[in-house]
């Protein structure tokens, strides 16, 4: 019990850090990157790889949803919702799956917080120019990375063979397995 509790803490606690780490991440670009536009961030000679550029993007992924603020407010916070069920509900389960839960909450809930405050507007400064790509932000990051786990854990965890298992154990077919084997 002491051990789920923990995880749940510092779930909670690393969700609140990497929160604020994009929160103040978007306030120097407000700040800064907004008046410069672009600023160059990783070249290796001429070849472009990263630069910062400010965008304040009204959508969703690549602009999908552009101008509907309270559609993505409604959505975004039902998703987190579960997030934030399964973060509680499942913290005994794995350190991966409530890593990737995680993630997934802070970078929600740092979009979450621009779109409410920002007029809609989810403010973005990364942008990949080794390949046209869209512009994104560390909170966006921290969405995919997330779901990566989330889907890593679902497919390679041992849960299901766990459940089969113990279904097996529960019903004895287990052991009638073993002495077929021995036989």
């Amino acid at each position: 019990m002491r051990k789920e509790i923990n995880l749940l803490i510092f779930s909670l606690i690393a969700a609140a850090i990497l929160i604020g780490i994009d929160q103040l991440i978007k306030l120097w670009a407000v700040g800064t990157l907004q008046e410069q536009g672009t600023i160059p961030f990783l070249h290796i000679g001429n070849f472009e790889i990263l630069d910062l550029t400010y965008l304040e993007n009204n959508g969703a992924v690549f602009g999908s949803f552009a101008g509907m603020r309270w559609f993505l407010i409604g959505i975004v916070s039902v998703m987190l919702l579960i997030c934030l069920w399964g973060i509680i509900h499942y913290r005994n389960h794995s350190k991966l799956l409530s890593i990737s839960l995680s993630l997934i909450f802070a970078g929600g809930i740092g979009n979450l917080i621009d779109r409410i405050f920002r007029d809609g507007r989810v403010i973005d400064y990364i942008e990949v120019k080794l390949f046209h790509f869209a512009i994104f932000n560390f909170a966006d990051c921290c969405v995919v990375i997330g779901i990566v786990l989330f889907i890593s854990y679902v497919l390679f965890s041992d849960t299901k063979k766990n459940n089969s298992n113990n279904k097996n154990i529960a019903d004895g077919s287990s052991e009638k397995e073993e002495e077929r084997e021995n036989a």
